[in-house]
């Protein structure tokens, strides 16, 4: 393989990381979780600002990172970003999977395109890893087992196949031009700072507004739920101590059905369970994910959150921050039945 990839922080003492997405939901919990975690390491994010992608996500740690608004999908904006990194973490991207079956075009642009700047990039500058955000979803659905990394992929919908390809692409740039990369692939992620078009926060939402609250079909698709900061610190683990070339997978083994997470919530915030309004069924809905995470575990990590705890925490945020999600919610005017959740 070629590459002469550099070891150890390029600007002096620091470790420089870069961040892409960082103000997004994930992103901006696994910046929060570096800042507090390495003191003695510079966090640089690169975001877009998208709908998604909020300054408001990072306020408490602000004063502590570097921030920089530019596109993935940009060559000259990750240029910018990415000169004097010694580490790139891309969260940046197209997550929501109605969005996609509506406009897919963008996300080829971000999911696809962008990431290809970004191993560009890295490339040129020797980066010390890359590593890949990915999702459970890439594999399709399982009617029983889980699923092992090197599975099969077999996306179903726009945003899964560009996260397939995005992961393709990874690899190939390890194979032929022996760039540090590694991929992880998590769960349902919940917590803090979630965009209310995603089930759990759009449930608590409209739950305190006692407003309907939309299931497709009869709630019987099934997702592991995964805390997240849970993810972060198995992010981080595969950062600093995942094999290159490899793949992790990242889950709760915490299966439940859709409809039992939004009685779950209900029940919680003291709410009647007739709130629930069975809507029709997306296309290409996948019935249920699941993941092997032996891998992962045998590398150190393992989930500490138990739904039920995690769920409290959530709903607990949420509750506490409505100044927060108030602005989105009338901001996007967000419709039950044209913006559904993942």
């Amino acid at each position: 393989m070629i590459g002469n990839w550099r070891h150890g922080s390029s600007t002096g003492d620091k470790m420089r990381i870069l961040v892409t997405g960082g103000a997004g939901f994930i992103g901006s919990n696994f910046v929060r979780h570096m800042v507090r975690k390495y003191r003695d390491y510079e966090v640089v994010v690169l975001d877009k600002l998208t709908y998604a992608g909020r300054k408001e996500n990072l306020h408490d740690v602000w004063d502590k990172i570097t921030f920089i608004k530019g596109d993935i999908a940009k060559k000259e904006d990750v240029e910018k970003a990415v000169k004097n990194c010694d580490y790139i973490v891309n969260f940046a991207a197209g997550t929501h999977v109605d969005r996609s079956i509506i406009e897919a075009g963008t996300f080829v642009l971000t999911d696809v395109y962008g990431v290809y700047n970004l191993l560009e990039a890295a490339r040129k500058h020797e980066i010390s890893k890359f590593e890949q955000i990915s999702t459970d979803e890439v594999y399709g659905q399982i009617p029983e087992g889980s699923f092992k990394e090197e599975d099969k992929l077999e996306p179903r919908n726009p945003y899964s196949a560009t996260k397939a390809a995005a992961e393709l692409l990874c690899q190939s740039y390890f194979e032929t031009y022996g760039l540090p990369i590694v991929i992880t692939r998590s769960s349902n992620n919940y917590g803090p700072y979630q965009h209310p078009e995603k089930l759990i926060p759009k449930t608590i939402i409209y739950a305190l507004l006692n407003k309907p609250i939309p299931v497709y079909g009869k709630g019987e698709n099934v997702r592991d739920w995964l805390y997240v900061e849970d993810n972060c610190e198995a992010i981080d683990l595969v950062l600093h101590k995942g094999k290159n070339g490899e793949t992790y997978n990242i889950a709760a083994k915490q299966e439940l059905k859709n409809i039992e997470v939004v009685k779950a919530i209900l029940k919680l915030v003291k709410k009647p369970e007739s709130l629930i309004q069975f809507v029709e069924d997306r296309p290409g809905h996948d019935l249920r994910y699941s993941l092997n995470i032996e891998k992962i575990k045998a590398l150190g990590w393992k989930p500490k959150v138990k739904f039920g705890e995690g769920i409290k925490r959530t709903v607990e945020w949420y509750k506490q921050n409505m100044e927060w999600w108030k602005t989105i919610v009338e901001k996007e005017q967000l419709d039950f039945h044209q913006n559904l959740y993942s």
